[in-house]
């Protein structure tokens, strides 16, 4: 399946527009914080739908504060992980101890319940259930930081934070190490199938080939705008709620197409087909579609990529399950070789042998 490339925004040109919205569009009150981490915690509470610009800091309902990083009309600060960072000020309060109970499947959980999930992190319920996974119904479920909890990687995820950092110099702070350990109980067998070799060399296959779709992680989106309004396919009985132009690629394996934004979402229990801006807002639930497709689709190939690691048939069918006969058999060698040294580059630095059958 061809997947198309994502938009990358220039550090000069990114930069003079934040130089341009804090002159021009900020309102004083907003220009007069210029916080830095000494001064006192007395910021205003954040409000969903209120318009911030870069630089502005808010408290969150947790009580810890958030200074967004790009201007945008009131996202989540913990959903929306572009947008925020947390902050530090002198007086922030010191998270509440890791004391909460683990979470139980089809157990009645009410707004504010907090729990310890099975990878080891907490999430607070936004709102009430009936037991919905944490990292699955983020709708439902926001994560939660309290003292004393764990340290990723969770769930035996084989690749540290240090390790990803090394891999991905120059990412874009959007594909966050957080968000895809957030992801990862979407799909529990991805890279935590048979032995501690095979596990490296999935975890190894999954961020070469995504490396490779997004430039480094670099692109959350594709390039070509005009290509945008070709990924609706009103034969389908949903159609394109969204609108025409909604469906275009994004996250690490350039979702796109109404039908596999309708397919992923239904799988990951979130309306990705009414909403398909969630894939560039959130990086959990980007990297959910990564998985997604990886865990799930085969593709122009004959087996899911998960099931290529797993069952030894290698990296190079990984490669076919993604784009097919458009790079394997001689269609684009260039393409295929430049997967592999990502991967010989990646398992490198897990320090593992990359194994057989490179090429497809």
């Amino acid at each position: 399946m061809k997947m198309p490339r994502a938009v990358r925004v220039l550090p000069l040109l990114a930069a003079l527009g934040v130089v341009l919205s804090m002159l021009v569009t900020a309102p004083a009150d907003a220009r007069e914080q210029a916080p830095t981490a000494t001064q006192a915690c007395n910021y205003p509470n954040w409000v969903a739908g209120a318009n911030y610009v870069t630089g502005n800091v808010a408290k969150y309902s947790n009580g810890l504060y958030y200074i967004a990083e790009h201007d945008n009309p009131g996202y989540d600060p913990i959903v929306s992980t572009w947008f925020w960072d947390p902050f530090s000020c002198s007086g922030d309060p010191a998270p509440p101890a890791c004391s909460y109970p683990n979470w139980v499947a089809g157990a009645n959980y009410v707004t504010g319940n907090i729990v310890k999930y099975t990878n080891g992190l907490y999430y607070i319920a936004e709102h009430d259930n009936p037991g919905y996974d944490p990292t699955v119904s983020t709708w439902y479920w926001d994560p939660y930081t309290c003292s004393g909890g764990p340290n990723p990687p969770a769930g035996g995820f084989p690749v540290s934070e240090s390790q990803f950092n090394s891999m991905f110099p120059n990412r874009n702070s959007f594909y966050s190490y957080s968000g895809l350990v957030a992801a990862l109980g979407a799909y529990p067998g991805f890279a935590n199938t048979g032995d501690d070799t095979t596990k490296k060399r999935e975890a190894a296959a999954f961020l070469a080939n995504v490396n490779h779709e997004t430039g480094g992680l670099v692109y959350i989106k594709e390039i070509n705008e005009a290509n945008y309004p070709h990924y609706c396919d009103w034969g389908q009985p949903y159609g394109c709620p969204a609108g025409q132009a909604a469906y275009y690629g994004r996250g690490p394996i350039q979702l796109s197409w109404n039908f596999n934004y309708k397919a992923a979402g239904d799988a990951l229990g979130i309306d990705l087909l009414g909403n398909p801006w969630q894939v560039e807002q959130n990086s959990a639930i980007a990297w959910k579609t990564g998985l997604w497709y990886w865990n799930t689709q085969t593709g122009p190939g004959t087996m899911t990529p998960h099931n290529a690691m797993v069952n030894g048939a290698g990296f190079g069918e990984t490669i076919r399950s993604i784009n097919g006969s458009i790079e394997c058999n001689g269609g684009n060698p260039a393409q295929v070789q430049s997967r592999v040294d990502a991967y010989n580059r990646i398992t490198g630095i897990l320090g593992v042998s990359p194994g057989s059958n490179l090429y497809c």
